[in-house]
C-alpha cells in the first residue's frame, strides 16, 4: 500500500508538471531559434507539440503558423491560405504514409475544438470526414524530402466542405538535433499567387537565426 501511495504521488507530480509546461508557454513572447519570416499583416499563432487537439501526433517541439491576411475571410483570394512549421526535437521518420495520417488527426482535431459539439454531432458523416492523400515530389532546394497532396475537410467557418491542397518540406536541422515539417495549404491551385507568398516562406526559412545588423 505505500508503494502504491508513492507511485500515485509521482504519477500526479509528473501530470502537475507537465500541465505547468504547457500553462508556462506563451507563443507571443517565446523566442524561435530559427528563422521564419512574418510578412507584413500575416498573423501568427505558436503552440507546443505533443497539440492539444490531436494528442495521438506524438512529437515533440514547437507549431508555429502565420496566417495570410485573408485566412478568415471567404470574400478574399487567400481564405484558408496559411502554412504552419512543425520544430520537432530528434530526427522522426516522415513518409508521404505517416504525413497522410498526421493531418487527418491533425484537422479531425481541428474541427472539434472550432464547431459548438452537439453542432457537430448533427452534422452528417461526409461532411465532417477528412480524407488526406499524399506523395513524395521532386525534392525542393534544401529539402531531405518534399510531398504533395490534399486534405479534404469540414470548413469549420462555414459548415461545408473544402479541399486544400498542400506542399510539405522537411529539412533536418543537424546542428540543433531538430527536424524541421513545413506545411503549405491553399484550396487555391498551384499556379495562383497566393502560393508567391507561402514559398517565400520557405525560401527565406534558415535553421538558425538570422544575423542582425
Amino acid at each position: 500500500m505505500k508503494h502504491l501511495l508513492i507511485l500515485i504521488i509521482c504519477i500526479t507530480s509528473l501530470s502537475i508538471n507537465a500541465q505547468d509546461v504547457k500553462s508556462a508557454f506563451d507563443g507571443h513572447k517565446w523566442e524561435a531559434p530559427y528563422h521564419l519570416p512574418i510578412p507584413k499583416d500575416w498573423t501568427i499563432e505558436r503552440f507546443l507539440i505533443p497539440i492539444s487537439f490531436a494528442p495521438q501526433i506524438s512529437y515533440k517541439g514547437v507549431e508555429d503558423i502565420r496566417f495570410t491576411p485573408g485566412w478568415g475571410n471567404v470574400k478574399t483570394d487567400d481564405y484558408w491560405s496559411y502554412a504552419f512549421l512543425w520544430h520537432l526535437d530528434g530526427n522522426p521518420k516522415m513518409d508521404a504514409g505517416i504525413i497522410a495520417g498526421n493531418l487527418k488527426a491533425y484537422y479531425s482535431g481541428l474541427a472539434t475544438v472550432n464547431v459548438d459539439s452537439t453542432k457537430l454531432k448533427a452534422l452528417p458523416e461526409n461532411l465532417k470526414a477528412v480524407t488526406t492523400s499524399f506523395k513524395e515530389t521532386q525534392t525542393a532546394k534544401g529539402d531531405l524530402k518534399t510531398y504533395t497532396g490534399t486534405v479534404a475537410m469540414l470548413d469549420y467557418m462555414q459548415l461545408k466542405r473544402i479541399m486544400l491542397n498542400c506542399i510539405v518540406h522537411v529539412r533536418p536541422c543537424p546542428k540543433e538535433n531538430k527536424t524541421i515539417v513545413f506545411y503549405q495549404l491553399s484550396p487555391k491551385p498551384y499556379s495562383h499567387n497566393v502560393w508567391t507568398g507561402l514559398n517565400k516562406l520557405w525560401l527565406d526559412f534558415t535553421c538558425t537565426k538570422k544575423d542582425t545588423p
